[in-house]
């Protein structure tokens, strides 16, 4: 087969307000944590066991901004993206360091407002396309 495929997608709930920053040209960045959680049956016990996994999503430009504006702690998001890996030095250690995050192309809010309210009758605001993310290739760690 030729070529590859780099693409994710997660459905899961903020573990906090997004977080902002901005490039040195200004493009604006939001840092997402989601939380994903898996539940099963122990085959051995029969009891129900769960495990959640943190994934940290960046979203760029019109993208970050929408995740600002309309996305609080608590929300069910769709997040469709990429993988990448960035790399640094720690200063402490002198050790090469990693992170590996999601890169959102896409993100969608799923069910009803947090707070349980209804606006209009909606389940959701009315949000512009959240899938035009913009790309903006400056490493900025967070």
């Amino acid at each position: 087969m030729a070529g590859s495929v780099n693409k994710v997608i997660l459905i899961g709930h903020l573990g906090a307000d997004p977080e902002m920053r901005a490039t040195t040209g200004g493009v604006p960045i939001a840092r997402l944590r989601i939380a994903t959680t898996e539940t099963w049956n122990d085959r051995a016990s029969g009891q129900k066991q769960e495990k959640t996994e943190w994934h940290t999503v960046i979203a760029f430009d019109k993208l970050a901004s929408i995740c600002e504006r309309y996305l609080s702690k608590g929300r069910l998001v769709y997040i469709e993206g990429t993988l990448q890996t960035r790399t640094w030095d720690d200063k402490e250690s002198g050790q090469k360091r990693y992170a590996t995050e999601i890169k959102a192309r896409d993100m969608k809010m799923l069910g009803g407002r947090p707070d349980g309210a209804s606006a209009s009758g909606a389940s959701t605001p009315a949000v512009p396309d959240a899938a035009a993310g913009g790309d903006a290739d400056d490493d900025v760690p967070f």
